[in-house]
This record gives structure tokens, C-alpha cells and sequence, in this order.
């Protein structure tokens, strides 16, 4: 549970954005999104792999 001290005086919006901070933070909205449809190991890491290759290969365009 996210606890949100808001000091005296202190405006409501600033304090919700910094729950909406602590709160992307966390990571609990990609999880959920994560959790509702399986994929299997193997397009996992078929999928990292390929970010990997991708992300390589705009490295190797910066140095040419």
C-alpha cells in the first residue's frame, strides 16, 4: 500500500503527482498488463533477443 504524507498547506495536485510517481514506480500496472494473457518462455526470449540485435544495431550505426 502506497502511503502519501501531504503537509499542511500542501496542493492536492502536487501530491497526487507524486503518487502517480511512487506509483508508476512500482510497477504494478505493467505487471497486471503483464499477467493477462500468457507468453511462453521461448517468444520471450526470442523477443529479447531480437531487442538486443535491434538495440546493437543502432550502436553500430552511431560509429559509423
Amino acid at each position: 500500500m502506497l502511503i502519501i504524507p501531504v503537509k499542511d498547506g500542501e496542493n492536492i495536485d502536487r501530491a497526487l503527482k507524486r503518487f502517480k510517481r511512487k506509483f508508476d514506480r512500482t510497477g504494478t500496472m505493467r505487471q497486471l498488463r503483464k499477467r493477462q494473457a500468457f507468453i511462453k518462455p521461448s517468444v520471450e526470449r526470442r523477443a529479447q533477443v531480437q531487442k538486443a540485435q535491434y538495440i546493437q544495431h543502432l550502436r553500430d550505426q552511431e560509429e559509423i
